[in-house]
């Protein structure tokens, strides 16, 4: 009889326990779908591709029922990220995953990284052998030569006097990359698991560097190429000032086109 009672009281016991966790676990989730939950929204408009700064910012509190999985709920989550190429996040709006990228995911993100203002954006075009194997990097410093030899067009005459002459000099130096993309226009070092080729080094120059380049590469009467060639520049403290290497190399380049018409 004894036997069966404590029987009993371990049976009601046990009954007691899991009625108070059964409560307890059933009163938290109540909680978890009634209790607010502090998330970052943004204060003002917010237009396509700009940084959304701390002013941008702010917090407010909603039920967890109005959260979907895609919403951003921290701070550090949207701070100094980007608003999408293709998305204006209204005032008083949440965040959400696909509206808030970081910088490299924007198509015209080396735009964002302009030197300064006067600067324009120079293309050159490479290949693996030019880019050293694909050694030239974003951030990366890099010096650039000309290689212009004489060709034969008919009907006209050469500027330097007899065949396979060379000019080779280094005419601008310390130029930064802002990045290298491949022949889709996607960045090589996005993903340092893809094997992406390099078909680009993007870089911004003065107008003044830009015109001249331009020239050195469209010489009418001369087979030409432009020759990046890395440097240790970005190891140092302070890196060399951007500057044209060569007076008489500009001269020359000038000497053999046609000046700027104002």
């Amino acid at each position: 009889m004894k036997k069966f009672k404590s029987k009993n009281i371990v049976t009601l016991l046990g009954l007691i326990v899991l009625i108070v966790i059964l409560f307890f676990f059933y009163k938290k989730r109540v909680n978890d779908a009634i209790n607010p939950v502090s998330v970052p929204y943004a204060k003002k408009d917010i237009p396509a591709g700009i940084q959304i700064t701390e002013e941008y910012i702010g917090t407010t509190d909603v039920p967890p029922s109005m959260l979907t999985d895609t919403v951003l709920r921290k701070e550090a989550d949207v701070k100094d990220k980007y608003s999408n190429a293709d998305t204006r996040i209204p005032a008083g709006s949440l965040f959400y995953e696909r509206n808030v990228v970081e910088k490299e995911k924007l198509p015209a993100n080396i735009i964002l990284d302009y030197p300064k203002e006067g600067y324009v954006l120079y293309n050159l075009t490479v290949d693996i052998d030019s880019s050293y194997g694909n050694s030239i990097y974003p951030g990366n410093y890099i010096d650039l030569y000309l290689k212009a030899r004489t060709k034969t067009i008919p009907g006209t005459n050469s500027t330097i006097t007899g065949e396979n002459k060379v000019v080779l000099g280094k005419i601008i130096e310390n130029v930064q990359v802002i990045t290298v993309k491949d022949a889709a226009g996607k960045p090589v070092f996005q993903d340092m698991n893809e094997d992406k080729e390099p078909a680009m080094v993007v870089f911004a120059v003065p107008e003044e560097y830009y015109i001249l380049l331009k020239k050195a590469e469209y010489l009418r009467t001369y087979d030409s190429e432009l020759i990046p060639v890395p440097t240790n520049e970005s190891l140092k403290d302070e890196p060399g000032e951007l500057k044209i290497s060569s007076k008489s190399l500009k001269e020359w380049v000038n000497s053999v086109t046609i000046w700027n018409l104002d």
